[in-house]
């Protein structure tokens, strides 16, 4: 029998949902994001997302539309990107610091976290199940290992599990390399918009298929370590004109900035200050 995931109110703490994520590999909190921003999110986004064609792979789905550069496409980015919960679990699981030597000194250096990749998939009727799969592979890491990615999955409308919620394996996040997932080991994240599943890298996962006679859309972004390549590049997603009208933690988030102890530098100082250098 599949473990149940775990559910917990938008008034939980950082360190509860952080919990959930080291125990399950994934948890859902209800409402995480107000019904403003949700609608926000479709005007900006809907318009385009209806011109978007379908995928053309069982990973990419056959009846899935998927759209890319959110940054750039709508400012209520910012409001699922700061997400104190969201944030600050991932900031919780990957920020941890690790022992290093410089000559005889000992001293520990901890990454931050970036933005890696944002998309709206949208799955219609007749779509197949996505296979279930890692994210971490992205970046070939090992498994199970430390926390590297920290994704959501924003519900902007409801996932049932007729109309294709996300199928998630709980507790996966901690099985060897040659373990793979069953079937029947899977739940769905069925939510209500608003609502959000977030997960690690290291969670077996995939797209549920759509029985049902509409189409079910979700928003999703991943946050990785600052010394790992951005899935999607970002540097092309937003132009310099749009990071610019962002707050300075989201800028560094989109990849301005430098991941300790020294990666991402330009002319050996941090490339942040070049966004208002050019302005």
């Amino acid at each position: 029998m599949a473990i149940r995931l775990a559910r917990l109110p938008a008034s939980s703490t950082v360190a509860e949902v952080s919990a959930a994520l080291d125990r399950d590999g994934g948890v859902i909190v209800e409402d995480l994001i107000d019904k403003t921003t949700l609608r926000g999110l479709w005007d900006d986004l809907g318009p385009a997302l209806e011109k978007t064609g379908y995928g053309d792979s069982s990973f990419a789905g056959h009846r899935t539309k998927r759209l890319c550069s959110l940054f750039a496409r709508s400012r209520h980015m910012e409001e699922v990107a700061l997400n104190p919960l969201f944030l600050g679990a991932a900031r919780d699981l990957i920020e941890r610091p690790v022992p290093s030597w410089f000559g005889p000194q000992r001293t520990e250096i901890a990454p931050n976290v970036q933005v890696s990749i944002t998309q709206v998939i949208q799955i219609w009727p007749g779509e197949t199940p996505q296979p279930a799969h890692r994210d971490d592979i992205a970046h070939m890491l090992p498994s199970p290992g430390p926390t590297n990615r920290v994704q959501i999955m924003l519900a902007m409308d409801e996932f049932t599990d007729e109309n294709g919620a996300t199928m998630v394996y709980p507790g996966s996040h901690a099985w060897e390399a040659e373990r793979g997932p069953r079937p029947e080991e899977a739940v769905q994240a069925e939510m209500e918009p608003g609502s959000c599943l977030i997960w690690v890298g290291g969670l077996f996962h995939g797209g549920g298929p759509n029985l049902s006679d509409d189409p079910r859309t979700g928003l999703t972004m991943a946050l990785v370590r600052g010394n790992l390549r951005q899935e999607e590049n970002q540097f092309l997603a937003v132009p310099k004109e749009i990071v610019r009208e962002y707050p300075e933690e989201l800028q560094r988030l989109l990849g301005w900035g430098l991941c300790p102890p020294f990666i991402g530098w330009y002319e050996h100082a941090d490339p942040n200050p070049l966004l208002r250098a050019e302005s």
